[in-house]
C-alpha cells in the first residue's frame, strides 16, 4: 500500500504518468497498474484518464492529503528506527530563498559535524515554492521570511533579521553618502530580484510606503542574486540586497549603505511540517536551529 501511496504523490506533482514512473524507478505499466490497484482497494477514482492524465478526481485530491501523511509518518518511522541502531544518517532537502543562501552554511556546518552520516542538498526556492515543497514531501525543511505572508501551518524557528543595504559602484552618485533613503534608492538605475520572489515584494512594499511606487528605475531583474552582483559590478546598475549578502561581499569594491527611513527589517528562519513528534532528523535539525546565532 505505501508504494502504491508513493507512486500516487508522485503521479500529482508529475501529472503525466511516464514522468512519475520515472521518477518513482518503475515502468510505466507498473505505475499504471499500482494506480488501478489503488483505486480497486480505496473505491474510488483517483484519476481522469484520456489518452493523457487529466487531473485528480474530487476523491482522488482527498486521497493525496491522505497519502502525504502517510508516507510521511513511515518515511519519520522508518527514519527513527535507522537512528536508534547507526545515528543519524539520509538527505536532508532544505530549500532556501535566495537572499538566505549567504547565511545558510551558518546553519548546515554545525549540523553535519554534530552528524557526519547526513548529507545535505540545498536548493535555492521561491518561498511559495518551498511552502509547496514541504506540503508534497519533496523538501524537508526550509529558510524563508516568518513574518510577512502567511505560512500556514509549519513549524517555525527563527533564525535571524534581515536587514537591507544599497549596494553600487563606488563612483556611483550616492555612493559617499553614510545612509540613503527609499526615496534616493528609487531614483536610481536599479537591478533587482524577480516578482515571483518574496524580497522584491517586500522591497516594493517599502518603495510604495515611502511614495516611490511605480518610480523605480528598475531595468534588470534576475531570480539569482549573483547576476544582480554581476551587473553591480558593471557600475551601470545598483541594487538593494540583505545586508548579510552584502557582508559577504566586502572586500569586492562595491559600496554597501544602509537603507533608512525606515530601516526596515524582517524575520527569517527555519519552517518544517508542523508533526508530533518530529523525525529524528527534523528535530536535529531544530535543536542546531535553535542554537543559531546570529
Amino acid at each position: 500500500m505505501i508504494d502504491k501511496l508513493e507512486m500516487f504523490i508522485a503521479l500529482a506533482a508529475e501529472r503525466h504518468f511516464g514522468r512519475a514512473a520515472l521518477a518513482c524507478g518503475v515502468t510505466q505499466p507498473s505505475l499504471s497498474s499500482a494506480i488501478r490497484q489503488l483505486e480497486d482497494q480505496l473505491g474510488v477514482q483517483l484519476v481522469h484518464r484520456g489518452s493523457r492524465f487529466m487531473g485528480l478526481t474530487p476523491e482522488g485530491a482527498r486521497v493525496l492529503d491522505w497519502a502525504r501523511r502517510i508516507v510521511g509518518d513511515m518515511r519519520a518511522l522508518k527514519a527513527e528506527m535507522r537512528s536508534v541502531h547507526s545515528g543519524l544518517s539520509g538527505n536532508l532537502r532544505i530549500g532556501v530563498i535566495p537572499t538566505a543562501l549567504p547565511m545558510v552554511a551558518e546553519l548546515t556546518a554545525p549540523f553535519i559535524a554534530r552528524h557526519p552520516n547526513m548529507r545535505v542538498t540545498i536548493l535555492s526556492r521561491t518561498s511559495a515554492e518551498i511552502l509547496a515543497g514541504i506540503d508534497t514531501l519533496e523538501l524537508d525543511a526550509g529558510i524563508t521570511y516568518l513574518d510577512n505572508e502567511p505560512l500556514g501551518r509549519v513549524a517555525q524557528v527563527p533564525l535571524y533579521t534581515e536587514f537591507y543595504r544599497f549596494l553600487c559602484s563606488p563612483d556611483a552618485p550616492l555612493s559617499q553618502k553614510p545612509a540613503v533613503t527609499w526615496a534616493e534608492v528609487a531614483a536610481q538605475p536599479l537591478c533587482l530580484l524577480t516578482a515571483d520572489m518574496q524580497n522584491r515584494r517586500i522591497i516594493n512594499q517599502h518603495l510604495a510606503d515611502a511614495g516611490m511606487a511605480g518610480q523605480t528605475g528598475t531595468m534588470v531583474e534576475s531570480n539569482s542574486t549573483i547576476a544582480l552582483i554581476s551587473h553591480v559590478k558593471t557600475g551601470a546598475w545598483a541594487s538593494i540586497v540583505p545586508k548579510k549578502l552584502a557582508d559577504m561581499l566586502g572586500g569586492t569594491g562595491m559600496v554597501s549603505i544602509p537603507v533608512v527611513q525606515p530601516e526596515a527589517e524582517h524575520l527569517v528562519g527555519l519552517i518544517t511540517a508542523k508533526i508530533d513528534p518530529q523525525t529524528p532528523v527534523l528535530q536535529a535539525l531544530i535543536d542546531a536551529a535553535t542554537k543559531f546565532k546570529d
